[in-house]
């Protein structure tokens, strides 16, 4: 790569053959040089998760979209830590994480290993960026993404972000985005969880199933009133998860 030209860094939790990613790949190939690190197999739900049990593997794949392509067996953050040590030639410009299969609005940020990846690029500094497309099927059409992912990939690439602020990007699925909206996550909780089975042998088991309750149902400052309405939503997030402003709070409560 020349020396002048921008070093992104992608990954996903997806894994390396996701339809996502290489949308993702598609859409800002001609930003800079892209080099893909991504699991080798699904890891959603993953969040900040690494992995302490078990050596981690790098493997080298075909190029895609003249973009270098790897994949690791751990977690989106373990594939952002390894590309750092193992893989790239120096500090990427910019880190994007995507393009996930299904919704990171909401309290799903928590959870989200395409999320677990922006944070830690934002915790080393990078400016980072998670997509998602509110749609689950491997089959899902990006196409209607495309825009917005580039503008927000370019802007992101050319003027940074504030420091220690990452952003979390949905996109509406079948249809074709009315506009953007830089809002907050939506409060709410999971309800029916998980669904109850029992094996041939009479042992109970659970699968995660279950729906998101918003209890921010009306409120147009946050992502998943907007997302309902087809607009993109756009969340600015940061690692800090110091409660700084309720620590009055606690001191009346501990020290009283």
């Amino acid at each position: 790569m020349s020396l002048n030209q921008k070093l992104i860094l992608i990954t996903n939790d997806d894994g390396v053959e996701a339809k996502g990613l290489h949308h993702l790949v598609e859409c800002v190939k001609h930003l800079g040089k892209v080099i893909v690190v991504a699991p080798a197999a699904p890891n959603s739900g993953q969040s900040s998760a690494i992995t302490v049990d078990r050596p981690l593997k790098i493997k080298r794949h075909s190029d895609y979209h003249g973009a270098e392509v790897y994949s690791v067996n751990g977690t989106p953050v373990d594939c952002v830590k390894l590309a750092m040590h193992a893989i790239l030639p120096h500090r990427p410009d910019m880190l994007l994480s995507g393009i996930n299969h299904g919704s990171n609005a909401g309290t799903s940020v928590i959870y989200s290993g395409t999320m677990g990846a922006v944070v830690e690029g934002c915790c080393l500094s990078i400016p980072s960026v998670g997509f998602s497309l509110l749609h689950h099927s491997l089959a899902a059409d990006f196409s209607p993404s495309t825009p917005w992912v580039v503008d927000i990939s370019q802007r992101v690439l050319e003027q940074g972000l504030p420091p220690q602020v990452c952003l979390n990007v949905n996109i509406p699925a079948l249809c074709l985005p009315k506009g953007s909206k830089v809002v907050k996550a939506a409060r709410g909780y999971w309800t029916d969880e998980y669904k109850d089975y029992t094996d041939p042998q009479g042992n109970p088991f659970y699968m995660l199933t279950g729906r998101f309750v918003n209890t921010d149902l009306d409120d147009p400052s946050t992502d998943e009133y907007w997302l309902e309405r087809e607009y993109v939503t756009i969340v600015p997030v940061t690692p800090d998860m110091n409660a700084t402003g309720a620590i009055d709070d606690v001191k009346h409560i501990l020290y009283s």
